[in-house]
């Protein structure tokens, strides 16, 4: 496999590991050392993919993070998966699979082409809000090929293979970046003895060290950077992360930096490695050394494979040791653009020509390349790129760049390379992640990072300072002053001398005129990865759109993963220009993280699967699986749902363990409800606060059912809380709850209250709960039992002390199904024990083991509420008509009393929970229907409420349900109507929340 590319010698890539890799479905060769992009230039592949909007061809432009159009998916089998991924940033390795993320039937030959051609017309900024909005009834075909076409690859459809984890780390300096500013600052900060984290996104610490033409003491710049890791590695306070991007600049100097472990080895992780790995910093001090991009010019065509960043194909040339072409043309408006000369001449390359937009440049790399006999047209732009699937000329001409106009016919050159040079933008994005604004400095013509809002220090490129000599004395600095801001002595060492260039301005040339105008020229893309062009933008302000965020928005400039790292300046002119007002004016749009693309593996670490919600079972769940339950997952814990029997569906299922509990006993593993040990002298006025009913007289040996109130009044959970000391209760919650419950208590106790002496421990483990309930519990129970069972001295919503099963136990008499109960608590090492002795003992009573499932038709059979089911953080107390459960005159204001009393609270009409009894008794109302009182009326009808709950009770011999009704409490005996999908609609009358044993009689047998 010949690399038709490929110089014979020189770059940093090693020729003795041939490494095989295919593209699309061809097969290629490139050596270790080599990027996926310098690979595919390598091997003269030109289209990498078709662009976003117009499906226009696209080749590579940068050779680092800023590339717009090399957006690749890797992974040879639908496991491994990983959309998204710059060319420019995955290093080659063995076997390596790539596919572009659009072109059908190949990236080459796209039918979707054609909109390139035409798309302007068909698809301008803003055309999604313009069309597809009439006939409504095309909507879903509208989306159907919209999605289809939308998108920058696919999400794998099958488990990651790989593992990932996350590191918590401190650190007195991290240095962002490891260019000659970022190696300077972390050599002065290490030297000092502070503990330094520095971290680059490239294959090779170095930056632009490796292949810039200048030398460091008369050497390649290269060695002094291996010189100077060489002696960060000897430092024991010193953590070098290669492949690390930080991708996220948050408050108190916390940042994340995205590592990529193994991405350059594999397409799966080696055994017992990581794939990616986040670290989590916090540091006293941060140098930012991010560098800069070159920008391109804005020209026609510009998008044309074949057109790249001059810098970057000096890196291809000097690193990689390939060339993207072979007849070169450079338009720029600056000198450091005359490195891509110099390098393409010394790997024995045609230029051209070279078109300075300058009259008259004289720097010493300009004069270099008069004095090799290039040809420089000055005064002078590349203003069209001819070429369709690949640059084959340049049409040169005059230009006055402060009159923004061609000025002259200009000249057709043949050539195979475009590269453009428009200046160097600063790599602000960290710098503004918290709010920070960049600050136009009119000299640079650039952005550079604004006032700091933590405590960091920006050096080299980022800041404004380019010349090589300058950008590593700037960055010793930083790190001299970093180190020391955190108390560390000042470090000493010489720098490398460099031969000080003589460079002339820039011009401000950022989009290259045409004879016709920007609406009728060819396409000039300002956003390559986005498709907005710079008509596009012009097109924006024409309809109102001023604010820089607007112009974002409506064109989606900068948006995406791109984050308008090549196009946001020229963007951001050329909307100025249109307006009128200076890039000053128009300003900067805001950069948020993630820097790159940041893969959900790396995110979650090793919080996936059990690790990230592990399973819990109760100490009878063996117990269960032995008898045939089907679970259920309730938060975290595996619930019985149903314990079928000979075939039995659920419904089957649920009315005989229904009738058992009515007619005889029924056991329920209710271990699962939170349980919070609350102790101290304060703990009853603590209760009292939190709870909208009043606990400072609830007795020892007593139980009380109780809600819990947000500030704003809604309803957020509820239990019921025994006292078994004057200052010692057992708080019970929700299943899902507990943890929420847990915290909130907490954050009131040191937030609001601290000076309360009270205490709160977790113990839902520690209890395993037997629930008993049936007309013939109170006989089981005393089977097994030493407790004085009789009504008068264990009276409802009592608890005792006693053995059970001979294991000491707490008993409470307390129901949730409406009939005599008893809520058995053992330490969760006996449960199971005394679950078998109580099966055994039950045979002769009829016990029936009852789920989740049949709990909830008992419960609603009541009309006691299940929080999050029954409510959803719109209700109050008063709206589940559950008055009675609030002291509105405790003496201290409870959680939520404010609230509850807001306007909107206490109006009329609010949703109130009835329930609703179908006039089919056999037809079911769906959960979550919503509900009409007029079924006639036209679309869109008035939802007047909707079902939280809905069963068919075998106990009542009809279906039932519970629901939120406006106003329904005064609505009792009318009737209301749920219009369902099928166009069917299901009457219901209005009735009590209460359908069984309206005044308690069973449970207080």
């Amino acid at each position: 496999m010949s690399q038709v590319n490929r110089l014979t010698n020189g770059g940093r890539i090693d020729r003795s590991q041939p490494l095989n890799f295919s593209f699309n479905g061809q097969s290629y060769q490139g050596f270790a050392g080599d990027s996926l992009a310098a690979a595919l230039l390598a091997n003269g592949v030109d289209i990498v993919g078709r662009s976003f909007k117009y499906s226009r061809p696209r080749g590579i432009v940068a050779a680092g993070s800023e590339e717009p159009n090399a957006i690749l998916q890797i992974g040879s089998t639908e496991e491994a998966q990983i959309p998204n991924v710059r060319a420019t940033q995955q290093a080659l390795y063995s076997g390596l699979v790539a596919t572009s993320t659009n072109g059908w039937p190949s990236v080459n030959t796209d039918m979707m082409g054609i909109l390139g051609k035409v798309g302007g017309k068909m698809m301008p900024p803003g055309f999604y809000y313009k069309t597809f909005m009439y006939p409504q009834n095309l909507w879903l075909t509208y989306e159907k090929y919209i999605r289809k076409a939308a998108g920058l690859g696919r999400a794998p459809t099958e488990v990651d293979p790989d593992s990932y984890d996350y590191l918590n780390q401190h650190c007195d300096v991290l240095v962002v970046g490891a260019g000659p500013a970022g190696l300077a600052a972390a050599l002065a900060a290490g030297r000092s003895g502070a503990r330094v984290i520095l971290a680059d996104e490239q294959e090779e610490f170095g930056g632009s060290l490796l292949d810039t033409r200048e030398l460091l003491d008369g050497k390649p710049a290269a060695e002094w950077a291996a010189e100077a890791l060489a002696e960060l590695q000897g430092m024991p306070e010193v953590t070098l992360l290669l492949r690390a991007t930080v991708n996220g600049y948050h408050d108190h100097n916390f940042l994340t930096i995205h590592q990529r472990m193994t991405d350059h080895i594999g397409e799966v992780a080696p055994m017992g490695m990581v794939r990616q790995r986040m670290h989590r910093v916090r540091a006293k001090r941060v140098v930012l050394a991010t560098g800069a991009h070159e920008r391109p010019l804005v020209y026609a065509n510009n998008d044309v494979p074949g057109n790249m960043l001059a810098g970057a194909v000096s890196t291809y040339v000097r690193r990689y040791a390939v060339l993207p072409g072979r007849k070169l043309v450079l338009s720029t408006n600056n000198d450091y653009a005359y490195r891509v000369v110099l390098d393409w001449l010394d790997a024995g390359q045609q230029v051209v020509a070279v078109a300075d937009a300058r009259t008259n440049p004289r720097g010493t790399w300009v004069e270099q390349a008069r004095a090799r006999g290039v040809r420089i047209l000055t005064g002078s732009a590349v203003v069209e790129a001819r070429g369709s699937k690949r640059v084959d000329a340049a049409r040169i001409c005059a230009i006055d760049v402060a009159k923004h106009k061609v000025t002259s016919p200009g000249e057709v050159l043949d050539c195979d390379l475009i590269v453009s040079s428009g200046g160097y933008s600063p790599v602000v994005h960290l710098a503004s992640h918290l709010g920070g604004r960049p600050t136009w400095q009119a000299d640079l013509l650039a952005f550079v990072p604004g006032e700091g809002l933590q405590k960091r220090v920006c050096a080299g490129a980022v800041k404004g300072v380019f010349a090589l000599g300058d950008t590593l004395a700037d960055g010793f600095e930083a790190g001299v002053m970093a180190a020391a801001e955190v108390g560390f002595d000042a470090a000493v060492g010489t720098l490398p001398s460099v031969e000080q260039l003589n460079e002339e301005a820039t011009v401000a040339l950022f989009q290259v005129p045409h004879d016709k105008s920007t609406a009728r020229a060819p396409k000039q893309f300002v956003d390559f990865q986005n498709d907005v062009t710079a008509a596009g933008i012009e097109l924006a302000t024409r309809e109102g759109f001023e604010s820089v965020e607007h112009v974002k928005r409506y064109t989606a400039l900068g948006f995406g993963t791109d984050q308008g790292k090549l196009g946001n300046i020229n963007g951001l002119a050329i909307a100025a220009r249109s307006l009128g007002i200076s890039i000053e004016q128009m300003g900067t749009t805001m950069f948020r993280p993630n820097y790159t693309p940041v893969t959900f593996g790396a995110v979650a670490g090793r919080h996936c699967g059990a690790l990230f919600e592990p399973k819990r079972y109760t100490a009878m769940h063996a117990w269960h699986v032995a008898n045939g339950a089907e679970f259920e997952d309730v938060g975290q814990w595996k619930r019985p749902w149903y314990f079928p029997k000979n075939g039995e569906d659920l419904h089957a299922a649920v009315a005989r363990e229904c009738l058992a509990v009515r007619n005889a006993v029924g056991i329920l593993d209710a271990s699962t409800l939170g349980k919070i040990d609350i102790q101290g002298p304060d703990a009853r006025e603590f209760l009292n606060r939190v709870y909208t009913n009043a606990w400072t007289k609830l007795d020892v040996g007593k139980a009380r059912y109780g809600l819990m109130c947000k500030e704003d009044g809604m309803v957020f959970d509820d239990g019921v809380t025994a006292c078994l000391a004057d200052n010692h209760f057992l708080m019970t919650t929700t299943t899902g709850g507990a943890a929420r419950v847990l915290d909130w208590l907490e954050l009131y106790h040191q937030t609001e209250w601290p000076d309360l002496k009270v205490y709160f421990t977790s113990v839902t483990d520690h209890w395993a709960t037997m629930t008993l309930s049936g007309p013939n519990s109170r006989k089981l129970l005393a089977e097994v039992t030493d407790i004085d069972l009789d009504k008068d001295a264990f009276p409802f919503m009592a608890w005792k002390e006693g053995e059970v099963g001979g294991v000491p136990a707490r008993v409470f008499r307390i129901s949730f199904t409406g009939e005599l109960s008893y809520e058995v608590n053992v330490q969760a090492d006996y449960a199971m024990g005394v679950w078998q002795k109580i099966i055994e003992a039950g045979k002769k009573h009829g016990l029936t083991p009852y789920g989740t499932e049949t709990m909830h038709v008992l419960r609603a059979e009541k009309g006691f509420i299940i929080v999050g089911q029954d409510t959803d953080g719109s209700v109050t107390p008063d709206d589940l008509n559950m008055s009675w459960c609030v002291g509105r005159n405790k003496p201290f204001s409870w959680i939520g009393l404010r609230g509850m009393n807001r306007q909107d609270c206490v109006r009329e009409q609010r949703k109130q929970l009835v329930g609703l009894k179908p006039v089919n008794p056999q037809q079911l109302l769906p959960e979550g229907a919503q509900l009409v009182f007029d079924p006639k009326q036209a679309i869109p009808m008035t939802m007047v409420g909707h079902v939280t709950s809905s069963y068919m009770s075998a106990a009542l011999g009809y279906s039932f349900a519970m629901a939120m009704v406006k106003g329904g409490l005064q609505r009792i005996g009318e009737r209301v109507f749920a219009p369902l999908v099928d166009g069917s609609v299901i009457e219901a009358e209005i009735v009590s929340s209460v359908f069984y044993d309206p005044k308690g009689e069973r449970q207080n047998v």
